[in-house]
């Protein structure tokens, strides 16, 4: 299986320098035995015709889905466009693209950020996960789906984020960011502490604490090695 990254921003320079990219980070969630390639959305790389992947998976961006920058609505076409043709993964903007692109609707929350490891339980459960009750992962987002689109069913939730997780079958999408390791995530609060005032300290310490990335990164693979649609969509 070969899968392309559609890396749709850039962590700030700084922090790319000792981390790198989203691309990158999502690599190495999928571990070092998955044929990847890392695809410059923001770039143009989509318009100039990509390669055909068995996979994709949709990163992070600091950009909403309702932005008027030129690369998005190229993006959504190009989701519209391989649904069905190839699995999808969607992280945090790559969950927001995957559900306007399919026909769930995406705004600037109300509620404000969430931050820092987050739990969110499990609802109703698809083949690729295991047993767990709930999972910790870290969040970074202000953005949420507000519709769920239809056919897709919620498979994680929270009280702030009530689809956190959506399963249509042939794609599925979190809202979180399991890729982000947890100093990664630290230094990228401390680098936006000015957007997060109050909210800073309590997330940074948040990351004290143990988390499922490598739960989430395993039912991600899952998900990626099993033949055929892993599951059924439905009503929640």
């Amino acid at each position: 299986m070969t899968i392309g990254i559609l890396e749709c921003g850039a962590p700030p320079e700084p922090l790319r320098a000792r981390f790198g990219g989203y691309g990158a980070m999502v690599q190495r969630l999928l571990g070092p035995h998955r044929e990847t390639a890392i695809v410059d959305v923001p770039g143009g790389a989509l318009s100039a015709g990509t390669p055909d992947f068995d996979a994709y998976v949709v990163t992070g961006s600091a950009a909403g889905v309702y932005d008027d920058l030129p690369w998005i609505p190229g993006l959504i076409g190009f989701l519209r466009q391989v649904k069905g043709r190839a699995k999808l993964v969607g992280l945090c903007f790559g969950h927001q693209a995957m559900a306007e692109a399919f026909g769930g609707a995406v705004v600037k929350s109300p509620k404000g950020w969430g931050l820092g490891l987050q739990r969110y339980e499990a609802r109703r459960r698809a083949s690729w996960m295991d047993g767990a009750a709930s999972v910790m992962v870290p969040a970074l987002h202000q953005d949420q789906v507000v519709v769920r689109p239809p056919g897709a069913r919620v498979t994680l939730a929270s009280a702030f984020t009530p689809y956190a997780g959506l399963d249509y079958g042939d794609a599925v999408s979190f809202q979180f960011h399991p890729e982000f390791p947890a100093a990664f995530a630290t230094a990228l609060i401390e680098a936006r502490r000015d957007r997060f005032g109050a909210l800073a300290d309590p997330a940074i310490a948040s990351y004290g604490r143990p988390h499922d990335c490598a739960r989430i990164g395993q039912w991600i693979g899952r998900f990626l090695d099993a033949p055929g649609a892993l599951s059924q969509a439905g009503d929640v």
